[in-house]
């Protein structure tokens, strides 16, 4: 019997490491367990995320009848914070502690906000829905804190998680463990919000206190032990007295310095504008355009979520096996042409299966751009200061997504109030114009997206015969 127990154990482990993007990530500097524990992180991000953007939104909207500029205000402000990654980054690699830590402190006091923003959040959305005798002010800033409080958590969570996987990681392994950290929060997302849904099927505001606050528990118990003995203690780290460079300065550095980091940062700036102007539409455009039921617009979101998981994978592994980073980010770009393409044709021929394929290869072209990027940026930090370069491509990412979202939505209702006036031209009367209009927008965008990557692609080509060389003049010198 324990033959056969071990011949089985080691089928999967081969079917695993065949088939498993991050299967192999372990490393003996960074076991398996301990590597799915780190991930923990990117989970309480997801759910953050879903609780934001997703479940609240809807819930101040319908149930609690809160008028829908003020919930886009309070969706928005978390990315106020986003601009500061690299600053909350910068300062976990330059971090003087008298435990010997450096990235620690950073994820236990981003986890706290957290915990402290969904603490409050509940009774700040009550009194916002005008259920109580407080003005109308308390309410807004109490909400309008807790989305911050939230926001800022989730932000300083993130970077300094990422950066604390890259000093554990070693460079071969990176790219799986990215793919690892990106599932993780996919599947954070995705859980939550199944989980949400079910609790929330008969909406009561005990029930909105108790989702609220039971996320803030699970988010501090499943980001500490996320933490738990991950960072090695560090005597260099032991005094608080050392020098210490200043941001601005080594921002500078980072900037002007290194084209290569320019251009970089513009690459991630547009190419997540350009896959994230459409995240508000999808649905409505499902609905209006091509009739789809709401249950069968909401199962676009488990689509876009398989078709990024995909995207991980193939990513994790091409660069497993020695790709380019950037064109591994490329390949995803292209793929975002034709999904663009596929969903604009859709209209005219009314085909849903059109709809659905484009609408997954939008996430698989998204998954493999941001795996390609990320990894880019793992491979861009000297020595162990990973905390500034992880949160520039955090701060450009997360506030181009915002920016590109709410441009979105405002570009859509602009041109279809002009197409319902006639100024656009019969052919531009229809619902489809405006979200059309957005999808075309995010095709230049791509095509802007592969001249930027184009000479990055090309540096690295011509990096690649001077370090040949150098090991060809060292094999004649021995």
């Amino acid at each position: 019997m324990k033959r056969v127990n071990d011949k089985i154990a080691g089928v999967w482990m081969r079917l695993g490491t065949r088939f498993l993007p991050f299967a192999d990530a372990a490393t003996p500097e960074l076991p398996m367990g301990r590597l799915l524990r780190l991930s923990l992180f990117q989970f309480t991000v997801g759910m953050a995320v879903v609780l934001l953007i997703g479940t609240l939104n809807r819930v101040m909207i319908v149930e609690l009848e809160v008028p829908a500029s003020l919930v886009a205000v309070f969706v928005a402000v978390p990315l106020v914070f986003a601009p500061f990654r690299a600053l909350v980054g910068f300062r976990s690699d330059t971090h003087r502690s008298l435990l010997g830590w450096r990235r620690v402190p950073f994820l236990w006091f981003g986890s706290m906000l957290q915990f402290g923003g969904f603490a409050i959040m509940p009774f700040a959305l009550i009194t916002l829905s005008g259920d109580t005798s407080a003005p109308p002010w308390v309410g807004h800033l109490a909400a309008g804190l807790a989305f911050l409080l939230v926001g800022a958590g989730l932000h300083t969570v993130q970077t300094v998680g990422m950066a604390l996987a890259t000093d554990l990681a070693p460079k071969h392994a990176r790219p799986k463990v990215v793919a690892l950290l990106c599932m993780m929060l996919l599947v954070g997302m995705v859980t939550s919000a199944l989980v949400f849904g079910a609790l929330l099927a008969t909406f009561s505001q005990i029930k909105l206190i108790q989702s609220i606050q039971g996320a803030a528990v699970l988010t501090m118990l499943l980001n500490l032990v996320a933490l738990w003995k991950q960072e090695p203690r560090a005597a260099s780290r032991l005094a608080p007295d050392l020098p210490r460079p200043s941001f601005i300065g080594s921002w500078r550095i980072y900037l002007a310095g290194n084209e290569r980091s320019r251009r970089h940062l513009i690459a991630v700036g547009l190419g997540t504008a350009a896959f994230s102007m459409e995240d508000i539409l999808l649905e409505p455009y499902g609905g209006m355009v091509l009739g789809l039921s709401v249950s069968q617009t909401t199962v676009l979101t488990a689509v876009l979520a398989v078709g990024s998981a995909l995207g991980l994978a193939l990513a994790a592994r091409l660069l497993g096996r020695g790709a380019d980073a950037y064109r591994v980010a490329a390949g995803g770009t292209l793929a975002g042409l034709v999904a663009f393409i596929m969903v604009i044709v859709a209209a005219p021929l009314q085909s849903v299966l059109l709809f659905g394929g484009g609408t997954a290869l939008i996430g698989f072209g998204a998954g493999m751009f941001a795996h390609g990027t990320l990894t880019a940026s793992m491979n861009l930090t000297q020595g162990d200061e990973s905390g500034m370069s992880l949160g520039a491509w955090g701060a450009v990412q997360a506030s181009a997504a915002g920016l590109a979202i709410a441009a979105g939505g405002l570009i859509s209702d602009f041109v279809t109030g002009l197409g319902s006036r006639g100024a656009l031209g019969v052919a531009m009367t229809g619902p489809a114009s405006g979200y059309i209009t957005v999808y075309a927008i995010e095709i230049a965008l791509l095509f802007v997206t592969l001249a930027a990557l184009g000479p990055l692609v090309r540096t690295m080509q011509a990096r690649l015969p001077t370090t040949v060389d150098h090991l060809q003049l060292n094999s004649a010198a021995h």
